[in-house]
């Protein structure tokens, strides 16, 4: 029987895909463990089944500079998600890292800028018209001047 082959360690690490661009090693994920609140009787009183993953924006060394200076803007120094909606913890660990996932992906991306538009002159001319009929309406609804009558 042949012995088993050690783990080579050119293979790569373990790493969570945040887009096209970026995969964050796993190795800047913090993961830590706790029990989970809520209801749960028994279980939840004897398991670890709340996780919660965080990633360091500072410390870790595959964000571009610019990528970790959007990080920083819109998250801080550090990003946190946590999951405790299963009973599993290795169900919740895959929540918590997708969470981390998709809250790093939000944050990396940059929005569109704003080109300065006018409106037409049809739109204009239908926003006055609007104005015109709104006014009238409101001019209907008033109580008759008391000057206006005759007697």
């Amino acid at each position: 029987m042949p012995a088993a082959e050690p783990p080579r360690s050119s293979e790569p690490a373990e790493r969570l895909r945040v887009h096209g661009r970026l995969s964050v090693p796993l190795s800047d994920v913090t993961i830590r463990t706790s029990r989970s609140s809520g209801p749960g009787g028994q279980h939840a009183n004897v398991t670890a089944s709340r996780v919660q993953a965080s990633f360091d924006v500072l410390g870790s060394r595959s964000l571009s500079d610019a990528q970790r200076e959007r990080l920083l803007a819109r998250l801080g120094p550090r990003a946190v998600a946590s999951a405790q909606d299963e009973r599993s913890q290795a169900l919740n660990r895959e929540l918590a890292l997708a969470r981390l996932r998709d809250q790093l992906a939000r944050a990396l991306v940059v929005p569109k800028r704003r080109r300065a538009t006018r409106p037409s002159t049809a739109v204009r001319e239908r926003r006055l018209a609007d104005k015109r009929r709104t006014a009238e309406r409101k001019r209907e609804r008033r109580p008759p001047e008391a000057g206006s009558e005759e007697t």
